[in-house]
C-alpha cells in the first residue's frame, strides 16, 4: 500500500461563544486527506483526519515538518510488513523523526491530524468500522455498539441569558441525553451558581447528571472556594479547575471535594497523563480522565497512555475523551472505555456522530460503516469536498 497523495487545508469552526478561558471567534481546525493504492483488490482508499475543537489549525508543523516527512518515506517504512497495509505505528515514527521529547501542545495537533486520517485508511482496507477493528487489534474482539455520550455546552453567550441556557439543556434532553455539562468560571462564583440552578431544574432537581467545567481558568483560591460551594450539589463531577499542569493545585483540591473531578483533555502525551496519575492526587475510584486522542498525537500515542493507567491500576472506564468526534466515539467502543463527549449543534459538521442515529437514554449506537464513519455524515462529506476536489 503506497501513499499516493496527502492534502492539508485548514476550516473554520467560528462562532459567539466563549469558556471561562477563551472565546471561539476565530477558532479553526486542520483536516487533511490521504490517498493510498494498493489495498486488497487495488482499489485507491481515503482517509480523514481533523483537530478537536479548543486548539487551532496546524497548517505550519503540518506543511513544514509532518508531512514532508510522511511524502518522503518509503512505501517500506510505512508499511505493516505481514498485511501490506500502512501502518499508523510505523508512520508514526516517521512523523516524529528527528523530534526532541517534551514540547507536548501543537506538534501533537498535527500529528493527532494525520493519525487519524490512517485509521481511517486502514478500517477501511480491512473493510471494518473502526471500533471493531480496535477491539480485534487490541482487546479481546468484543467491541461495545454503542457508548454512553453526554452532552456538551452551557457555554456563556451574549444573547443567552438563564432563560436561553434552560432551553439549551431541555433541547439536549429532547435528544436522548440524560446528562449534559455547562462552563463555569467565565462569571462571578454568585453568577455561576445561579446558571448551575437553572440548569439542575431542568434535571428534575437531580444534579449528578450535570457536569461543570473551569477550564483552567482557577488560581487555588479561586478553585477551593468554588470547591466549596460545589460540593454539596453532587454534582457528576467538576473539570479542570486549574491550569492542566498544575498538579499540586489539583492535588490540594482533593482534600477539600470529595465528589468527581476530570481533567486530562489539555495534557497530550503518555508522559504528561503519567505525570497526572503520580502527582494530581486523582482518585481511580471516582475521577474522570478526559485525554483527548485527536489533540494528543493519535490513537498511537492513546494506546501507550492507556497501558500506563493499566500500570497505575485505573479502569478504562474512567477514560471519557474529549472532542465530540466520531474518532473518539470509536476509541471508546473498541477499547472499552467510559463513554465519549458531545457537542449537539455546536462545532458543526465536525462534531457530531453519524446521521440518523440517535441518542437514547444517553447512549449512541456506532454505524456499521468501514472506517471512522464520516461518510455517514453528508455534510462532513461535502465540507471535504469544497476543501480538497
Amino acid at each position: 500500500m503506497r501513499i499516493v497523495e496527502v492534502r492539508e487545508a485548514t476550516a473554520s469552526i467560528a462562532s459567539g461563544i466563549r469558556n471561562a478561558y477563551i472565546d471561539f471567534s476565530t477558532m479553526d481546525v486542520s483536516v487533511v486527506r490521504i490517498t493510498v493504492d494498493g489495498a486488497g483488490d487495488g482499489r485507491p482508499v481515503v482517509g480523514y483526519g481533523f483537530n478537536s475543537n479548543g486548539r487551532y489549525a496546524q497548517p505550519g508543523i503540518l506543511t513544514h515538518r509532518i508531512l514532508p516527512r510522511q511524502r518522503a518515506a518509503s512505501a517500506a517504512a510505512l508499511a505493516d510488513p505481514e498485511s501490506g497495509l500502512v501502518d499508523p505505528a510505523r508512520a508514526w515514527s516517521v512523523m516524529m523523526a528527528n523530534e526532541k521529547p517534551g514540547g507536548h501542545g501543537e506538534r501533537s495537533v498535527a500529528v493527532g491530524v494525520v493519525d487519524m486520517a490512517l485509521w481511517d485508511i486502514v478500517a477501511k482496507a480491512e473493510e471494518k468500522p473502526l471500533h471493531r477493528l480496535l477491539a480485534d487489534r487490541f482487546g479481546d474482539g468484543s467491541a461495545e455498539d454503542s457508548a454512553w455520550v453526554y452532552a456538551a455546552g452551557g457555554y456563556y453567550d451574549p444573547d443567552k441569558g438563564l432563560s436561553g441556557l434552560r432551553d439549551e439543556m431541555r433541547g439536549y434532553l429532547d435528544l436522548g441525553y440524560r446528562t449534559v455539562k455547562m462552563k463555569i468560571g467565565g462569571a462571578p462564583l454568585a453568577e455561576d451558581l445561579r446558571r448551575i440552578e437553572a440548569v439542575v431544574e431542568v434535571l428534575d432537581g437531580d444534579a449528578r447528571r450535570l457536569a461543570v467545567d473551569a477550564n483552567g481558568r482557577f488560581d487555588l483560591d479561586t478553585a477551593i472556594a468554588y470547591a466549596k460551594a460545589l460540593a454539596p450539589l453532587g454534582l457528576r463531577w467538576y473539570e479542570e479547575p486549574g491550569d492542566p499542569l498544575d498538579y499540586a493545585l489539583q492535588q490540594s483540591l482533593a482534600e477539600y471535594y470529595p465528589p468527581p473531578m476530570a481533567t486530562g483533555e489539555n495534557l497530550f502525551s503518555h508522559q504528561d497523563a503519567r505525570n497526572l496519575l503520580r502527582y494530581g492526587g486523582l482518585r481511580p475510584d471516582r475521577d474522570v480522565l478526559q485525554f483527548d486522542p485527536a489533540l494528543s498525537y493519535g490513537l498511537v500515542e492513546y494506546l501507550r497512555t492507556l497501558e500506563v493507567l493499566d500500570r497505575a491500576g485505573w479502569s478504562r472506564r474512567r477514560c471519557v475523551p474529549h472532542g465530540g468526534h466520531q474518532f473518539a466515539l470509536a476509541i471508546a467502543a473498541g477499547l472499552g472505555l467510559g463513554g465519549n463527549e458531545s457537542y449537539p449543534g455546536i462545532f458543526a459538521p465536525f462534531g457530531g456522530f453519524a446521521d440518523g442515529v440517535p441518542v437514547e437514554d444517553g447512549r449512541v449506537r456506532l454505524p456499521d460503516s468501514p472506517g471512522i464513519g464520516f461518510e455517514t455524515k453528508p455534510a462532513l462529506m461535502d465540507l471535504f469536498g469544497r476543501l480538497f476536489d
